[in-house]
């Protein structure tokens, strides 16, 4: 049996300015989002694309400001609107109180497909093309986040048996050991879904499918994680004995699948 290390969330302070742990993985993320995007730029079909719909560095960083700002917002609204509504309905003016916590992944997402389909219009490139071109460069910057939970010994999982090696007691969540879930998460979510998905890309497959697979992938994934993760204590397991993640993630696998299948069939037939 473990004991989560208790780490100070805040990794430097000079006077009254703090830097979080947590800050650092968004940074660590956006560069790694940099990195890979740079790469992304060599890979098929954006090195054979010509003229104006040509690739270009800059639009990487076009993507990722578009992208942090549909993080960032949709994450907010999407935990006031999955996890907390009635409490956010009554007091309205805290859901602009970040600095208290409560950011939702799948609202996150929404946020950053918001963005994308701003990024294809005023660029006018498809969608899916854009979609595609950011969906392998995704699960790394989710496992720096994952690390970050980790870190402020946040979001900690279920009860595990006594005998379980890597077991750990979390403060703040009683004496008894706890499945790491972070890890878990920070394991399937972010490294094996990154891996899976550049490989896949790297093959070529017919537009959309990249993002129908990361879709289908981190849904898959990440209901795959939740048996193993505390569900939030307000909430607890809903119907069917599933958490509220879970229940989120059902439409993103269905959708990835269906996605994946459509573009597959459509592109056949001509």
């Amino acid at each position: 049996m473990l004991i989560h290390p208790q780490i100070d969330p805040i990794a430097i302070q000079i006077g009254p300015l703090a830097v979080h742990w947590y800050g650092l993985t968004y940074l660590v993320a956006f560069g790694l989002f940099m990195f890979l995007g740079n790469r992304r730029l060599k890979h098929l079909p954006y090195t054979a694309m010509p003229g104006s719909a040509a690739w270009r560095y800059k639009d990487v960083e076009d993507i990722l400001f578009l992208g942090v700002m549909g993080v960032v917002l949709g994450g907010r609204l999407g935990y006031c609107l999955f996890y907390k509504p009635v409490y956010y309905a009554s007091n309205p003016l805290e859901i602009f109180a970040v600095w208290q916590g409560g950011m939702s992944f799948h609202g996150g997402m929404l946020g950053v497909i918001a963005s994308m389909f701003w990024f294809a219009y005023s660029r006018k490139k498809s969608f899916w093309q854009v979609a595609d071109f950011v969906a392998p460069c995704v699960p790394t910057g989710l496992a720096s986040g994952r690390v970050g939970n980790f870190i402020n010994g946040e979001l900690w999982g279920r009860l595990a048996e006594p005998s379980l090696p890597w077991g750990m007691v979390f403060r703040g969540a009683g004496d008894l050991p706890r499945h790491p879930s972070q890890f878990y998460q920070f394991l399937m979510e972010g490294l094996l879904l990154f891996v899976l998905l550049w490989w896949y890309a790297r093959r070529a497959p017919k537009q959309g499918q990249v993002a129908a697979a990361f879709l289908f992938g981190y849904g898959m994934f990440r209901v795959l994680a939740e048996f193993f993760r505390e569900p939030d204590a307000h909430l607890g397991l809903l119907s069917l004995g599933m958490s509220m993640g879970q229940w989120l993630c059902v439409p993103m696998i269905l959708s990835g699948a269906a996605l994946w299948a459509w573009f597959n069939r459509e592109t056949t037939a001509r």
